[in-house]
C-alpha cells in the first residue's frame, strides 16, 4: 500500500474510493520507562502525568515515519530486506531527519565499502576464499 494513498484526503469532487485502514501497531513504548529517563536529568523536576504518554506516542509515529521511509527505499532498490543502508538513504533523502545526519554519517555506505575493497562479487555470507599462492 502506497503511504499516499492511506493518507489521502477525500473531497467532495472526487469520486469515493475504498480506502484501507492503516495497519493497528500494537506495540507501544514504555512510559514508566520514559518517565525515569526524563527525570534522570537534573535540570527537569516533576513530571506530570501526561507528559510521558505524549513522548511515547511522538516516539512511535517518529519511528514509523522513519521505518515507512526505510520500507521506501527499499523498495526502490528491489531489496526484500531493509537494510541499515536504507536507513542511512532515508535520513540522507528526507528533511525532516536531518538532525540524523550526524549520527549517520558515522556509518559507511556499503556501496562505497564494497568498492573500496574490491569485492563486488557475491552476497557477502559464507566463507572467505582464500588466495591460491
Amino acid at each position: 500500500m502506497n503511504t499516499n494513498e492511506a493518507c489521502a484526503v477525500k473531497s467532495g469532487d472526487e469520486p469515493q474510493q475504498q480506502q484501507q485502514p492503516l495497519p493497528v501497531i500494537k506495540t507501544r513504548f514504555p512510559v514508566a520507562r520514559i518517565k525515569k529517563i526524563m527525570q534522570a536529568d537534573d535540570d527537569i523536576g516533576k513530571v506530570a502525568q501526561a507528559t510521558p504518554l505524549v513522548v511515547a506516542k511522538a516516539l512511535e509515529l517518529f519511528m514509523i515515519s522513519l521505518v515507512r521511509e526505510s520500507c521506501g527505499q527499499a523498495r526502490m532498490r528491489s531489496a526484500k530486506r531493509v537494510s541499515p543502508a536504507h536507513l542511512k538513504q532515508a535520513v540522507l533523502s528526507k528533511e525532516e531527519f536531518d538532525f540524523l545526519v550526524d549520527t549517520v554519517s558515522k556509518y559507511p555506505d556499503p556501496v562505497a565499502a564494497t568498492a573500496e575493497n574490491g569485492e563486488g562479487t557475491g552476497s557477502g555470507r559464507g566463507r572467505k576464499r582464500k588466495n591460491a599462492q
